[in-house]
Parts: C-alpha cells; structure tokens; sequence
C-alpha cells in the first residue's frame, strides 16, 4: 500500500505510527507516490490547517484516485469534515477518522475487498476528555500522535509501534497532542483535540529507538511544546526532559518547536538556549505585534514584550536561533496595527519568519469577527511583509559571517555538501552549504563545526573546521 503525507511535522509521525500499526499486520508500506498505481490502497494523510493545505489534500486525493486504485482520506482534513469531504469526494473510496487509526488494518482491508464505510460526523475533540489537565491524562486512550511503545522489555530491546517512512539524520518526536488554547484565528483544537503530554518515559524510548534508526537530531513537535507536562502535573516537565533527550547515545542534536512566548518561563529559555546537546533554537509564535490585535486574536503580549523576551533569550544564548510566523490583514487590523509590526521585525533580528495572509476558517471565532479587511489591502499588506521579512532575515544571515556554526549534515549528492546549522530547523529556515578541501568523506550524519564565510538570502556558506560528531557508517 501507498502512504501520501501531506502538511506539517506533527502529521510525519501519525503517518509513521499508522505505518508501523501495518507493517505489524503484515503490510507492505511506501512513501513514494509513483507507487500509488501499484498499490492495493492509497491512504492520504490530509492537512486541513489553511485553504491553500486543504486544496493540496484535495488535489492529491484526486491525482490518487486517477490509476484507478482505491483511495483513502484520512488525516486533519478528514478528521474535520467527515461526512461533508465524503460528500463532496465521491473519488475517495473512505473518509476516517483519527478513530479509526487504532484499527486502520482492516479499515484499508475492508476498503480492498469493496467496502465504503460510512464518513464520521465531525465532533468538537475537545469535549471528548476531561477538562482538567491532570484529570485528562488518565482518560486519554486513543490520542491521534501516541505511538505505542513497549515498557516490558530493557531499554535496549523495547520496540516502538512507528515505521519510519525515511532514512536522513532528523526525525521529528512528538510531545504531545492537541491544543488547550483558543486562538479566535485558528479551528486545530476543534479537530485535534485538548492538549495531552506523552509521558518522558515513552518519549525517552522513542528517541533511543529512532536513535538506533542512525537518527541523529530530534525535532519536538506538538501544538504547543511550552505546555508540556502541564497534565502530567510538571510544568517543568520539558526542562528536564530536555537533558535526558540530549544524552541519549548517538543523538549530537534536540530541537524544540512550537513555542508560544507567553508561556516561555525562564527556566525554559535556559534548558533551551544552555543545555549540552539542545540546539539554541527558539521558534516563538508572535503571529502579530499590535497589542490591539493580539487582543482580538485572543492572544498575549505586545512588540514591546516580545522584544523583551528576544532580549532575555540572547542575553542567555547570544548567538541563538529565532523565527517565528505573522498574519496580516486580520480583521480589525489598521494601518497603525501594520506599521507597529513591521517597527517589531525590523528590531526583532529574526533568523526566519513566515508571513500569512488572514483567511477565514469557518468554526473559528474570527470568522465572525467585524472589521473585515479587503482582499486587495490583505494582499497589499501580506506582499509588503513577505518582502520585508525576506530582506530582513537575509539581512540576519549576513551577520553570522565570521562565526562559528555547528552543522548537521543532511544532504551529500555529487560532491555538494549541504546542512543545516543550529538556528536553522528542517525544512523552513534555509541551510548551510560546505565547501572547501574538508567536504571530501563527509557523510549524513556528521556533525560538523564550521565557519561561515558567506551568505545568500537565509542559506549561508561555510568551510569545515573539524567533524566533532561522526555518523555511525553503516
């Protein structure tokens, strides 16, 4: 069977979970979508966070369903719509839920032998446990990004229910799943659910069984890394887990993702930016700096504030990585909301930002909030952003010439040696290209300081110094 991710981090392991649930069952499991044709079944693991995700999932979905195989939808897309995406996409022989992951064996069996179970009904998941955190845990049974792992056995022989659907040096870890926060702007929590921790000893086993994997850096995911242990009863929980995640044998690198500033304690801005082994690495979601549009996005804190706390982070870890991601053209937002944002990004000295134009998301309260800003001005508005923010983290690399820079290796194809630094997360942030007589005989894998000794845009450039981590050649 094909297995098609679509979407963030956090949808990369519940396909690996849902892999290693079929490859336990016997199923034969690839990645590469110029399987699909051959394939018995094609399970879609669907994005539903913004249009232009939905109109991705939807496109595969229906490229998916051209060779004639069955086609299944499942995923945040899926999860949201139920029996409307059924309705709509006669071509997707199955719509399913985040229910359905624990038995998705014979879901795709059933779907194979000619099937078409009935779509779900959409329910708000956050109703679906406890309202106190601590209470939560304990009723959390079936959570969409909670491998099963196995306890009964020593540490060294434990095994993980997740099938990895790629072989490079970075796999993302999930902490947790759902949201507790009510964004006006955002309708995850809705389908995601209320926001439950793993506990540090499944999370330990994970990363020691992704470790033998030949991973090397762990990326933490999750809708919101700074709660973390709030239902365990340890809001603490991250910084300590971050030290035991560091030192386990042959992960050199832990990255943490999804912080929102307001819960950024102290504490933490230390484990982060000072902890052995923790990349320095601080991706904070501002999404706005107008207090007044915070306030409507039902969210905290000011440009003034989020400076402070760039301020505090730097005097712990000077040379520490931030990005973060913006919306503009959120309703009520005015000419003075815009101009107090690009104030707070031309003195933020972000490394990466991500720049968004407001949409509405039905279930969200923002989509009925007044003061609609027009296509045109949120067009205006986002062009003129995303050409600031492009200037000013080019401009943020250009400083980094002269240091010195860990690299992780991701990438050697005919002699380009291609990494990423400490400030730079997978995917989003850029990279750093190795040049210079030291590239010869590295390899994926290896962990490297080096100097920069250029830049282009958010990439930079930079020649070896020495490998202070070697890969494991296998």
């Amino acid at each position: 069977m094909a297995l098609l991710t679509l979407g963030c981090a956090r949808n990369e392991v519940d396909s690996e979970e849902l892999a290693g649930r079929l490859a336990r069952d016997g199923w034969r499991v690839s990645a590469d979508p110029d399987d699909s044709a051959a394939a018995d079944v094609v399970l879609v693991n669907t994005c539903g966070f913004v249009d232009s995700a939905k109109q991705d999932s939807i496109e595969t979905l229906l490229s998916a369903a051209e060779s004639g195989v069955p086609v299944v939808a499942a995923g945040c897309l899926a999860e949201r719509y139920g029996r409307e995406l059924a309705d709509s996409l006669p071509e997707a022989a199955a719509v399913l839920s985040f229910g359905d992951y624990p038995d998705i064996s014979a879901r795709l069996a059933a779907v194979i032998a000619g099937e078409r179970p009935a779509a779900h009904t959409p329910r708000d998941r956050r109703k679906l446990l406890p309202v106190t955190p601590v209470a939560r845990r304990g009723a959390a049974t079936s959570v969409p990004g909670h491998a099963v792992v196995d306890q009964a056995t020593p540490a060294h022989l434990r095994t993980v229910l997740r099938h990895r659907l790629g072989s490079g040096p970075v796999a993302p870890l999930k902490l947790a799943s759902g949201c507790d926060r009510r964004c006006s702007f955002c309708a995850i929590p809705r389908f995601r659910g209320a926001f439950v921790s793993r506990t540090p000893d499944e999370l330990l086993a994970e990363a020691e069984w992704l470790a033998r994997a030949g991973v090397r850096e762990l990326l933490l995911v999750s809708e919101n890394s700074t709660s973390y242990g709030k239902d365990l009863g340890d809001p603490r929980a991250l910084e300590k887990l971050l030290p035991q995640l560091a030192a386990v044998d042959g992960i050199v690198r832990v990255r943490v993702s999804y912080l929102q500033p307001a819960e950024l304690r102290p504490g933490l801005v230390a484990a982060i930016g000072t902890t052995l082994g923790v990349a320095p690495y601080f991706d904070l979601s501002f999404q706005h700096a107008s207090e007044t549009v915070l306030r409507r996005m039902r969210r905290f804190g000011s440009g003034g504030r989020f400076l402070e706390l760039l301020g505090q982070i730097r005097a712990v870890a000077p040379a520490a990585g931030a990005r973060s991601n913006v919306i503009v053209g959120f309703p009520g937002e005015t000419r003075w909301d815009v101009a107090e944002l690009v104030r707070f990004l031309e003195a933020a000295e972000l490394d990466a930002v991500g720049v968004f134009a407001y949409s509405d998301e039905e279930g969200t309260e923002a989509a009925g909030l007044p003061g609609k800003v027009p296509a045109a001005t949120r067009q205006r508005r986002y062009d003129k952003l995303l050409t600031l923010a492009e200037e000013l983290c080019a401009q943020r690399a250009a400083q980094r010439v002269g240091e010195t820079v860990t690299v992780l290796v991701d990438r050697v194809d005919e002699g380009e040696v291609e990494g990423r630094a400490a400030h730079q997360a997978p995917e989003v942030d850029g990279a750093t290209t190795l040049v210079g007589g030291e590239v010869a005989g590295l390899r994926p894998g290896d962990l490297v300081e080096a100097r920069v000794t250029g830049a282009d845009g958010v990439d930079l450039i930079a020649e070896p110094v020495t490998v202070i981590s070697p890969a494991v050649r296998r």
